[in-house]
């Protein structure tokens, strides 16, 4: 952990440091959580990974019937993706597409955080920092520190009127940072248009829909089961799944250590299956896939590789 400390002060910035784990700052957290689903906000934030910068816009609106958010790419290809509480449409003008998400949990800054934090001190030091400007507005400082190399770690700045989490970056075990998302304009707490929710491309724009989540049912255990999974890290979902034009649904499990979740996708392969494992990233999220038992197996979370492939490695088929 001494290493750990130099390492964070070297690559964030030193500042002073209070409250050690629990108490003061998992309350600050909680506000974290409860504020992105629960205030208006609307604003323009940029996500960095790697040598990749993209832009945003994000409107949020909260009424009587619940959560009702528009996500809109400012750079390349333009996408929309427009939720209604737990449904959600993604909108994809230039493939005339419209895929549909429904039930199936989707992390989006500025809601980062789960909901339910109890756990999170098991995994991670939760400790404040002191008061920066984001974006114009006065911030609470939150790191969380791992307590082993399997996941990242994490630094927040929350709005300290709001609690809005209006910055978030996640570094590794190098005090590199692998991911960042950060507001460069917002504004919270005011009334917003719902005309601003509507979609771009709905009208004028003819698109073939498609389900890309859908769950089947999660009340026969599928027999997938991961053997020794990294420490923390516990069993939070297990559905059958729709997924894209696959045609048959795949078996779907997530695993989460309290912050962060790991996905687990299997599907049945053909008779020329890969013969290697492979693994990729794309910014924080690694991606590792492997064959076991004529079944293709996909991990993929925002998580060191070394976690994710031990997540791989020790998944298996269990008869009943």
């Amino acid at each position: 952990m001494i290493r750990w400390a130099l390492l964070v002060a070297l690559a964030l910035g030193t500042f002073p440091v209070a409250a050690a784990d629990g108490g003061d700052g998992l309350a600050w957290l909680q506000r974290v959580a409860s504020a992105a689903r629960t205030i208006n906000y609307a604003g323009t934030f940029v996500y960095q990974h790697g040598n990749r910068v993209e832009s945003s816009r994000i409107v949020h609106l909260v009424d009587e019937s619940g959560e009702h958010e528009k996500l809109e790419t400012l750079d390349g290809p333009p996408r929309e993706i427009v939720r209604h509480n737990d449904e959600i449409y993604c909108y994809f003008p230039e493939g005339k597409q419209l895929r549909i998400d429904k039930g199936q949990p989707r992390k989006t800054f500025p809601a980062l955080l789960p909901e339910q934090l109890s756990s999170l001190t098991e995994n991670y030091h939760v400790r404040l920092g002191g008061r920066e400007r984001i974006a114009g507005y006065e911030c609470q400082v939150i790191l969380l520190e791992p307590k082993d190399g399997l996941r990242y770690g994490h630094k927040l700045w929350a709005d300290a009127g709001s609690g809005l989490l209006l910055k978030a970056i996640m570094f590794d075990d190098q005090g590199q940072v692998v991911e960042q998302f950060a507001f460069t304009q917002v504004e919270i707490g005011r009334p917003i248009d719902p005309a601003l929710l509507k979609p771009k491309y709905e009208a004028r724009t003819p698109l073939r829909q498609e389900a890309i989540a859908s769950g089947l049912g999660t009340d026969r255990p599928s027999g997938w089961i991961i053997r020794d999974p990294p420490p923390g890290f516990k069993k939070v979902l297990e559905a059958r799944r729709l997924l894209g034009a696959k045609p048959r649904p795949v078996i779907h499990i997530m695993l989460s250590d309290g912050l962060v979740a790991v996905s687990v996708f299997v599907e049945a392969v053909g008779s020329n299956p890969p013969k290697s494992q492979r693994h990729s990233n794309q910014g924080a999220i690694n991606i590792v896939s492997r064959v076991v038992n004529n079944h293709l197996v996909t991990v993929v979370g925002e998580a060191p590789a070394v976690t994710v492939m031990k997540i791989a490695d020790s998944i298996t088929y269990q008869d009943r």
